[in-house]
């Protein structure tokens, strides 16, 4: 079987992990048992670019269950957890194409790897999939149904390709379900940041003025657990609208040129370029700290970061230490790739098995539907969200509410007032 991975040896290692996850992903749990009687997938083959997690393992095992032909690779160099690929080659037979660190060429060469079965179905994480078909594999465009996106810097891509007309099959933004978006995006991201940060360097963050570059939904969860730790959080943004919720959340709110001369730890999450830049570096304090949780890492201006030193020493695994001409020095974490899955595992997996039931059930709804689509990046569908919600709450011991046949005429009816 065709693979790419670092070590078979994890293999043992990886596949009690997958089952650690698993404990804690019911709603995936559940799909997998429809999809094992129904087998709806059957004949699909997918391409999957996603990070390599374990969390991601019980996804493709959910896809590989349903019947799918599926092969994987990451979607970033530095969030594969090598283990999981080891096991999922292993035991699940499953095609994998990721090595933890590996550099860009290797990196493409995995993108295309995981296309050479002609996917019908594609299963993006940042759209880096898509953009290599629609450039170097355009052969397989006539014969793709239709893809996923996970996060919101892929979905910003797809959005920019459909509104310019080179998108060539329809999307479903997985990213912007509200059981993924809400939940996945703030407690997700706003625990496995911290855990990365706090991982690669054992600073306390209490007293620490912690700056939060971007209020979205991300950038909310990321700026709660700061404050939770006891870290003075300032907020940058470039929107009123979330600049004002971050003031009345209790957060303070200034550009980015006035935090950087105060702040002690720098987070970007904004999916934008040049966040922190040549400007910013020179008005940071010394031993200043600079992470990123956006998908790719040109959030933070390394190069220009690099053109400003005068030396680069790793102080500790996913720490760099630059020194600037004037002696000052600024920590980058993680290369400034997102630093959860860099340093950490990212998100626990009981916030990710909402997110990927989205991706398996929207998988299953695009079947069926895919060729009477447009060519543009779609929602998706309500009743799978409320659904993937509905057995969340079941799985965590909470019900809900019904409406009575009198509230649902009430609510019906514009005749009735006060």
């Amino acid at each position: 079987m065709d693979h790419d991975i670092k070590d078979m040896t994890l293999a043992a290692k990886g596949r009690l992990r997958m089952e650690w996850a698993a404990r804690s992903m019911p709603v995936l749990e559940s799909i997998k048992e429809i999809f094992a009687k129904e087998k709806p997938l059957a004949g699909v083959r997918i391409a999957a670019c996603l990070h390599v997690t374990s969390e991601t393992a019980n996804l493709m095992e959910a896809l590989k269950i349903g019947g799918a032909d599926v092969r994987l690779c990451a979607s970033n160099p530095l969030s594969t957890q090598d283990d999981i690929p080891a096991a999922l080659v292993k035991y699940h037979k499953l095609p994998v194409f990721a090595i933890k660190g590996e550099d860009p060429k290797t990196y493409y060469r995995h993108i295309l790897q995981a296309l050479d079965h002609g996917p019908s179905i594609t299963m993006d994480d940042g759209a880096d999939l898509v953009s290599v078909t629609h450039s170097k594999r355009r052969d397989l465009l006539a014969g793709i149904l239709a893809g996923t996106e996970e996060t919101t810097t892929g979905v910003i891509r797809l959005k920019s390709m459909a509104k310019n007309g080179v998108l060539r099959y329809p999307i479903i933004a997985v990213n912007d379900a509200q059981t993924k978006h809400l939940f996945d995006n703030r407690y997700g991201t706003g625990q496995s940041t911290l855990d990365g940060i706090l991982r690669a360097t054992n600073v306390l963050l209490a007293g620490l003025k912690f700056v939060v570059a971007g209020y979205g939904m991300c950038g909310k969860g990321v700026a709660m657990r700061a404050q939770g730790a006891g870290a003075h959080v300032i907020v940058t943004e470039i929107n009123p609208i979330r600049a004002i919720e971050a003031v009345m959340d209790g957060y303070e709110v200034m550009p980015m040129a006035a935090a950087a001369s105060i702040g002690d730890v720098f987070l970007t999450v904004t999916g934008n370029k040049a966040v922190i830049r040549k400007e910013h570096f020179r008005r940071m304090k010394d031993g200043a700290i600079v992470a990123n949780a956006g998908h790719f890492n040109v959030e933070i201006d390394i190069p220009a970061l690099e053109a400003l030193s005068r030396g680069k020493r790793r102080v500790r695994e996913f720490v760099d230490e630059y020194t600037l001409q004037d002696g000052k020095r600024v920590h980058l974490l993680g290369e400034g790739r997102l630093i959860n899955l860099a340093a950490a595992e990212g998100h626990p997996a009981m916030v990710m098995d909402m997110s990927f039931a989205n991706q398996a059930l929207s998988v299953r709804w695009l079947l069926g539907r895919g060729k009477d689509l447009d060519k543009k990046v779609f929602p998706v569908p309500t009743e799978i969200d409320e659904e993937i919600a509905a057995l969340k709450l079941a799985s965590m011991g909470a019900a809900i509410d019904k409406l009575t046949s009198a509230q649902k005429r009430y609510l019906a009816d514009w005749r009735e007032g006060t």
